[in-house]
């Protein structure tokens, strides 16, 4: 390039073009320290880089939609956020502040009354006891178990009867079925420790 010439542009990809009209590339320095000559660019060259590259707008539009908020609406501003977080801190800080409240007065071991159904002119004592009629009461362990046993007691000793038919009717038994039909004397005592009579039945206490 002469000395006099002035740089009237510069492209992307580094190609100078003066006011004349000249292209070139300018001189640059190497990592170690030698020169690059300046090249000379022939008229009408266009590097890869330099070439502009066509835009659909409907396509660039529909790529950046949702980019620019909602169309007529005010962006939000960073101090109506910041206020929002505020907000919320002070909110989560009071509702912990009350858990911790009423987890400490659980520990101390507030007392909590029973509900009293309340009967209108009834007196303290009345009243003292319909809760307590109110109260479901519990069954008792020991009688279920009882009749649970029973039950099974009579589906043996109901099997074991059948079989002992079936042998006095002369038909042949298996050797566990003959073991069954030994065992009715040892099952009516069962029944019968447990209150039930030999057919299954519980017998009704008489009272002296």
């Amino acid at each position: 390039m002469p000395p006099s010439a002035k740089v009237a542009a510069t492209s992307k990809s580094g190609i100078q073009t003066t006011a004349t009209g000249d292209s070139f590339i300018p001189s640059s320095t190497r990592p170690d320290g030698s020169k690059r000559k300046e090249i000379r660019v022939r008229p009408g060259y266009r590097p890869p880089e330099d070439v502009e590259v066509y835009k659909n707008r409907t396509a660039e539009a529909w790529k950046n939609r949702g980019k620019g908020g909602v169309p007529g609406a005010e962006p939000a501003s960073h101090q109506n956020v910041d206020a929002k977080s505020d907000n919320q801190n002070k909110n989560a800080k009071r509702r912990e502040a009350r858990k911790k409240a009423a987890a400490a007065t659980n520990v101390t071991g507030s007392h909590v009354e029973p509900d009293v159904i309340e009967i209108p002119g009834a007196t303290n004592g009345q009243a003292s006891h319909a809760s307590e009629l109110a109260e479901p009461v519990a069954p008792n362990d020991e009688e279920i178990e009882k009749e649970k046993k029973a039950r099974n007691l009579k589906k043996k000793l109901k099997q074991a009867k059948d079989l002992r038919q079936k042998k006095d009717k002369g038909e042949p038994l298996l050797p566990e079925q003959f073991t069954k039909v030994m065992k009715i004397h040892e099952l009516i005592r069962e029944l019968d420790l447990l209150g039930f009579d030999a057919d299954g039945e519980k017998r009704e206490t008489t009272e002296e």
